[in-house]
Order: C-alpha cells, then sequence, then structure tokens
C-alpha cells in the first residue's frame, strides 16, 4: 500500500499558483535547512522519524523558520494518517469530528492519525482540552506549531504530553542556501527564469529577513516577477532587493515572550555597563510601541538594585527620567531615556544594598523578632519616662563627628557590606572608622 494514499485530499501541492515559499517546501528531511540543534545525523527528532516512533510534538519559534514546513516532511514520512487544520479557522466541532473518525480509524485498521494544528495558540482552554485524551492514549498524535510560548499559550497538560522543540531564526548562510535553491530550481522554484543573483543583494536579503526564510523568498519572487529580463536573463540587483522587501514588522506582544525577553535584555545591560546593548533594546523596544513609563520605570529599579550607593547620583537621574516622560511625553521623551541610560550603564556598580535589605527580611522571616530596646523606644508620651523608655539614649548630634558608640540591635547584625565601587568607598571608609571607635569605646 502506497505510503501516502491516506494524506488528505486538500493537502497542499505546488501547483504554481502558490507562493515561492509553500513550493519550495521540503518534501525530506535531507532537504531541510536549518535547526540543526535538533534535526540532524543523531538528533532526536531525526532519531524519532527515522524509527516511526512518534509521540506528540509541539513546534515553538518565530515566523518563518521552518514549522509548518517540518510538519510536511513529516506527513510525507509517516504511515500514519494525516489531518491538518489552522486553529484560527476552525471549530471545536471540526475537531471532535477529526477525533472521531482517527478514533474509528484506529479500531477498524489499528491506524493512528497524525492531527497538525498550525497557530496551536489560537484554541481556547476547552478546544485544547477536546484533544487531551486522544493525545494521552495514542489515538491522535498532535503536531502544533505556535510563535507563542507554549508554557504561556498552551494548557499544561498537552505540554507535558508533548516533545517540545524550539525553533531558532535561521543564520544567514541557511537563508542564501534556500535563496539559491529557489532561484535555481526548474521544477518548483524560479530556475526557469534563469535569475541572476548579486553577491550585495543575496547578502542583504539574508541579513535584513531576520532569519525569516519565508520572508526572504517573498522578497526573491516579488523582484523576480517585476524586473524586466534582460538577455533572457533576470538580473536581481542590490535597488531590485532593496524594493523588494518591506520593512519587519517587530515582533512585539507586551503579554509574550518578546516583551519579556527585550525588557530582559535591556536590564542585563545596564547592569553589565554595556550602554550601546542598552540603547539598542531599549530602541527596540520604543519602535515596537512599548510604553515609555514602563522603560523608566526598569531604569528606576535598576539604579537602586545594580548600582546602589557606588552612585547615588543614578537613583536621582532615573527617577527625574521617570517624571521627565510622564511630563514630556514621546517622541521627545526618548531623550531623557536616552540621557539616564547611559548614566545608569556607565556608573559604578553595586548591588551590597539590595542584598542587604534581603539579608534583613530573611531574618525578619526566620529568625527570633528582636525587642526595641529600651533606650530606642519612643519617650514623647506622658508616663514614657516611668517605663524607662529612652533612659541611656545618646543623641549623636551631641558628639563629635556626629557619632556616639551606640548599640542600636539587641544582638550584632551585619547586613550592608559596601563594596569598593565609586561612592560605596567612602561609605565603607566611614563605616570602618565607626567600627574602630566601638571597639575602642568597648
Amino acid at each position: 500500500m502506497d505510503l501516502f494514499d491516506d494524506l488528505p485530499a486538500d493537502k497542499p501541492e505546488e501547483d504554481g499558483l502558490s507562493p515561492l515559499a509553500v513550493c519550495m517546501r521540503p518534501r525530506t528531511l535531507d532537504e531541510f535547512v536549518g535547526q540543526r540543534h535538533f534535526i540532524g545525523p543523531g538528533k532526536l527528532l531525526s532519531r524519532m522519524l527515522q524509527a516511526d516512533r512518534r509521540s506528540s510534538l509541539i513546534f515553538y519559534g518565530p515566523p518563518g523558520t521552518g514549522k509548518t514546513s517540518l510538519a510536511y516532511v513529516i506527513a510525507n514520512l509517516t504511515q500514519a494518517h494525516f489531518e491538518q487544520i489552522n486553529a484560527a479557522a476552525s471549530s471545536t466541532r471540526q475537531v471532535r469530528e477529526i477525533i472521531a473518525g482517527a478514533q474509528s480509524r484506529r479500531r477498524r485498521r489499528g491506524k493512528r492519525t497524525v492531527l497538525f494544528v498550525d497557530e496551536l495558540h489560537r484554541f481556547n482552554k476547552a478546544q485544547q482540552d477536546v484533544l487531551l485524551s486522544d493525545v494521552e492514549d495514542g489515538t491522535i498524535i498532535l503536531i502544533g506549531a505556535t510563535t507563542h510560548n507554549p508554557f504561556f499559550a498552551i494548557n499544561a497538560p498537552l505540554v507535558s504530553r508533548s516533545q517540545l522543540f524550539h525553533f531558532e531564526p535561521l543564520d544567514t548562510d541557511d537563508i542564501k542556501t534556500l535563496i539559491h535553491q529557489a532561484a535555481s530550481d526548474t521544477e518548483r522554484g524560479l530556475g526557469r527564469y534563469n535569475v541572476r543573483i548579486d553577491d550585495d543583494a543575496l547578502d542583504f536579503l539574508a541579513e535584513i529577513c531576520d532569519g525569516d526564510a519565508r520572508r526572504a523568498l517573498n522578497a526573491l519572487e516579488v523582484g523576480v516577477f517585476t524586473t524586466e529580463p534582460e538577455g533572457g536573463a533576470v538580473h536581481y540587483t542590490l535597488p531590485v532587493a532593496e524594493d523588494s522587501i518591506q520593512q519587519k514588522a517587530l515582533r512585539y506582544d507586551r503579554n509574550e515572550d518578546d516583551h519579556y525577553d527585550a525588557a530582559s535584555a535591556f536590564i542585563k545591560s545596564m547592569r553589565g555597563s554595556d550602554p550601546d546593548a542598552a540603547l539598542y533594546w531599549m530602541a527596540r523596544m520604543l519602535e515596537a510601541g512599548e510604553d515609555p513609563r514602563f522603560i523608566a520605570r526598569r531604569m528606576v529599579i535598576c539604579a537602586s538594585e545594580d548600582v546602589g550607593n557606588a552612585a547615588p547620583l543614578a537613583l536621582v537621574l532615573a527617577t527625574s527620567a521617570l517624571h521627565g516622560v510622564e511630563f514630556v511625553g514621546m517622541p521627545e521623551a526618548k531623550l531623557i531615556l536616552s540621557q539616564a541610560v547611559t548614566y545608569i550603564a556607565t556608573a559604578p556598580k553595586s548591588n551590597a544594598s539590595t542584598i542587604a535589605i534581603g539579608k534583613a527580611i530573611e531574618d525578619v522571616q526566620n529568625g527570633r523578632v528582636f525587642e526595641v530596646p529600651k533606650h530606642l523606644r519612643d519617650a514623647n508620651y506622658p508616663g514614657a519616662k516611668r517605663l524607662g523608655h529612652g533612659d541611656g539614649y545618646k543623641y549623636s548630634h551631641s558628639y563629635s563627628d556626629h557619632y556616639v558608640p551606640q548599640d542600636y540591635l539587641p544582638a550584632p547584625r551585619i547586613y550592608y557590606e559596601p563594596s569598593d565601587q565609586g561612592h560605596e568607598r567612602e561609605i565603607r571608609r566611614r563605616m570602618d572608622e565607626w567600627k574602630k571607635r566601638k571597639l575602642e569605646g568597648e
């Protein structure tokens, strides 16, 4: 029996009307380009496919990285019945009908069903739950493709029953390989147009598409079809490439990975004293429409958490920037943000105060709760003196250098240990002097 007898009748074929990216989809693993971290000799997914031993799979990653293409490769390899739907256009009723067919097929013929669900994150919780029992007992082998983090967008039970494969953006060499294949393939690609691609045009496409193969192939197709042949060949130049590709829309959803990942990179760049990286991530967030006040609040936190007393003015500047952003608004607010972020990134760093409050809170939560010593208790109400409140308290300003050795805790504790960075060197010098005077006083 032919392996493909059970493929659905509406499986897309390369009919000459489909986009180039669809026509050039790989048919075998050997034709698949990219994702070498899990596809290739000895890699997990390759071993699973070669053995025809499949669990359910979730393909997660940005657009144009091969998720759908790999699902079709699996369709060509498997001896199971193959079904495909797009979650954005499918109802719960349609899913139940596919499940009923899969159950019947398994019962009558002992044949399993592979169900490919594109944009799996578009299914709501109830629709995902419909799949759960049949995925669990193996009636359906699910292949779900999503651009959203499955740990946020997919039901946890479904994720736990699936192998997760994270697709990365393709590198420039992979993109160039795909462009060459599409330009030279006479059966499915543009080979019959005798395309001649200049090296700088190829480099431009491979770089500007940001690892998105579909975007690169679409630009190649547009350029070839809109360029007049010269001497029986289409000359694909850099100006043609630049005209054929639109500015990339930044992937940035405020409730998804892009938001949190960019913010994380921004904060870590400031903490790591790299102003250029911090400016890039900030620019990316601003261009994607991020609220500038969100960025300013992150800077206020970083100024305290990571700069601290090594450069106390960082917190002052960051707080001023937050107020300035609210007062001025965009687009001028980016100037305020740029001043603040470059100051914070280049300031000396210390997390000593951050560590200190963590240690103090841990002591309060887990240690013995100290009573306030009598000499530190409030003595400003009638009768307080009769209780001994304030007895023995030494007023610091009455002593030289406005310091007098005195116990402020019933038992010694050390939480704040200044670093040797920036202004904290001076703080540490003063604290060492106070410690010395206290020991001498004892």
